[in-house]
């Protein structure tokens, strides 16, 4: 199945250190992403929704600035077309806001469903930092 990547950009009234801990560690991510996070022995975040698991990677993170997750496969291998998701905190150079901006490269295709579920997703972001 071919893959598309979905890009949108939402603005967050909060500083990177506040929004960061929200897009990496469990707790934070269990608060507006998904039901629950658990890393395991390996080092693997599991996100669970609806009871399934949707193992993955943290293969890239700069602290208050981005963080990617690679989608594993049943193997727990990651390969060159593996689904992934990117957040990456921004500052407007010229208002000093601070943007979320979210890649989410996956086998959905249908961009507005995506626009649906990810600006609800950010509303629930936003209503727990306050921002």
């Amino acid at each position: 199945m071919n893959k598309h990547k979905f890009i949108c950009e939402y603005a967050i009234n909060a500083s990177p250190k506040m929004i960061y801990p929200y897009l990496t560690s469990p707790s934070g991510l269990e608060q507006w992403f998904c039901d629950k996070v658990v890393i395991n022995e390996d080092r693997h975040y599991n996100f669970i929704w609806d009871s399934n698991n949707h193992f993955a990677e943290m293969t890239n993170h700069r602290t208050n600035k981005s963080v990617r997750f690679i989608f594993l496969d049943e193997n727990k291998k990651h390969g060159p077309d593996s689904s992934y998701m990117d957040f990456t905190i921004e500052t407007s150079e010229l208002t000093q806001e601070q943007y979320l901006r979210v890649i989410d490269y996956s086998e959905e295709d249908d961009m507005e469903e995506m626009s649906e579920l990810w600006d609800g997703l950010i509303i629930s972001l936003r209503e727990i930092i306050g921002g």
